[in-house]
Order: structure tokens, then sequence, then C-alpha cells
């Protein structure tokens, strides 16, 4: 029978989903490959706010832990690793704006940004690991890994990167628009943010051929609160410099 690898190993025997791994970034190490990348993007779905991008190279000798997929941490939790990951790996945040997604669809301005920001970090890598079905369109090998936040360390960490990254620039465009809970929705389409959208009326913001916001312009909007997704937690949050 074959040994478990030492990642392997070192996975959680629970209940839980196991925590990603270096498995991937290892293998491809050894081959002679220096600097691995991984990226992921945060905000494909919200009706409000850019997409935000991040491509990060792990130190394999200074992995912080407890990386995951972003969407199974707390904000908290989410604030100290992001701090962890600029202090121990390269990290590169790039912005695909409301109107670089209204021009290109959401899918291409998500995989432009995502390649920007590969492109962006200060050693350029050698092999790119990306969350998803596309490769993306960089100088070197790239992998599209299905799940690939929650199966490879390096993707867990750029998910966590650009998540931080975008509720932070949320939290921002939340002081410049207030009445809309930005800092509590992220921009997505809760309750609370469509009762916003027809008592105020779209912000520069928000993504107009999204359909919501696209029915509210024109005088079709009859979602309820009833009919909404579930609203999100509120958490508060302190804007912060990116």
């Amino acid at each position: 029978m074959k040994a478990a690898s030492k990642d392997d190993r070192k996975q959680p025997r629970t209940g839980k989903s196991p925590a990603p791994t270096f498995r991937r970034e290892r293998a491809m190490i050894k081959t002679g490959v220096r600097l691995v990348a991984g990226c992921d993007e945060a905000g494909r779905g919200p009706l409000a706010g850019p997409v935000v991008a991040a491509a990060v190279i792990l130190d394999p000798k200074r992995i912080p832990k407890g990386l995951d997929d972003s969407k199974k941490l707390t904000r908290e939790r989410r604030e100290e690793l992001f701090v962890q990951i600029c202090a121990t790996a390269q990290v590169a945040v790039t912005v695909a704006s409301v109107a670089r997604i209204e021009r290109d669809n959401i899918l291409r301005a998500s995989l432009w940004a995502l390649a920007k920001a590969v492109h962006a970090l200060p050693d350029r890598p050698e092999h790119v690991f990306v969350d998803g079905r596309d490769r993306l369109d960089v100088a070197c090998g790239c992998d599209a890994v299905i799940g690939g936040d929650a199966r490879v360390v390096s993707i867990a960490a750029a998910s966590i990167v650009a998540k931080v990254a975008r509720d932070r620039l949320m939290c921002r465009l939340a002081l410049d628009h207030p009445g809309y809970g930005f800092d509590s929705h992220m921009g997505y389409a809760v309750p609370e943010h469509l009762e916003a959208l027809r008592r105020l009326g779209p912000t520069v913001h928000h993504r107009r051929l999204f359909a919501p916001v696209a029915a509210l312009l024109q005088g079709e909007l009859a979602l309820s609160a009833r009919t909404a997704p579930d609203v999100t937690t509120r958490v508060a949050v302190r804007p912060m410099a990116l």
C-alpha cells in the first residue's frame, strides 16, 4: 500500500472536510519550479462593487497555520490570516471595475483581474494554480482547480486576501454612500440591499446589467424581502486601508 504523503497525514481525521494542502505546490517544486502562485477572486456575485483578485506565492517554510477557503472562516479570522499572509508571502491584488464588468461580462473581467494579479507579483511565478474551471492568460504554466480554495493552500491564501481586500473596499464605499449597507452585505442581493435600491436608486458602483439592478432601472423591480435570499449576518467592520 502506498504511504500517505506528509501533507495528507497532516489533514484532520474528523467529520469536517480536510484542510487545503501544499501537496500540488510541493509536487511542482520537486520538478525544479521555484515559485508557485495561487490565485482567486472575490465579488463575482454581488450587485455592486468591483471584482477583486489576488495572487499569492507562499514561502514553503513560513506557511501560516489555519489557511482555508475564505468562505469557511469568520471575518475576524480572515483578517488575522490576511496580516500573516502579507507578512510571510508575496502578494498582489488587482481590481476589475464595474465599468470593465459591464463592458466585458463578469467572467472575462474576473479572469482579466486574476491574470493582472499574477503579473503584479514582485517575482514572476513559474507556475500558477487558479480556482475554477478557466486557466489564465499568463506567461507560465497554469492549472485550473475546481474547488481549489478548499484544496490548494496557495489558492486558499489568495481567497482570503481577495475577500479581505474587497470587504475593506466595500466598507469605504459605505462611507461614501450611506444607507445601502455596503459594510454589512458587501453588495450582495440581500433584502436590505434590495430595499435600499428601491428607496435610493442605484449608485455609480452598482452593476446595471445584473438582473435586479436592470429591473429597477426598467421600473420592474418586484422582489420583496419575503422572496429575496436570506439576510447575511451583520458584523461590524472598521474600514481599513488596503
